[in-house]
């Protein structure tokens, strides 16, 4: 597989709710895929602490273009989405910047299974993610 991160940046461009956030894509391998996002006060709750919603957003990112980069990349596959996600907010993020990683824990024909994990940029966790993906047939994206 050709991974250009490049392309993968302008196609995840049209992602205009992860954009607003100020959600990026930092790094794409096969094998994991890192996303990153600056801490800023509209991220943050009432309490003063990263709001739940924008964490999960930066997860469903990191999720979304790990679990799409085979057809992203050419692959003669459908779109891949969201079939079931469950978060568990492990810490309160006490840097300026979150960062999700992705790793695949299964990949079948139609259903695929992702672990996401945030971090603050000092190694504090702040969060853990599981997701199961279903993958399209290709005449249908």
């Amino acid at each position: 597989m050709h991974i250009n991160l490049d392309d993968i940046r302008k196609i995840f461009a049209r992602d205009l709710f992860a954009a607003d956030a100020g959600i990026r894509i930092d790094d794409v391998r096969e094998d994991g895929v890192t996303c990153s996002m600056d801490i800023t006060e509209r991220h943050l709750n009432a309490a003063g602490i990263v709001q739940g919603g924008a964490i999960f957003t930066l997860t469903d990112m990191a999720f979304g273009v790990h679990s799409n980069l085979a057809r992203v990349c050419g692959g003669k596959v459908g779109p891949t989405v969201g079939q079931s996600c469950s978060i568990s907010y492990l810490g309160i993020a006490k840097g300026r910047r979150l960062i999700a990683s992705s790793t695949m824990l299964s990949k079948g024909r139609k259903v695929s299974v992702y672990r996401v994990t945030v971090k603050d940029e000092l190694g504090n966790r702040v969060a853990d993610m599981v997701g199961n993906a279903y993958t399209f047939d290709a005449d249908k994206g």
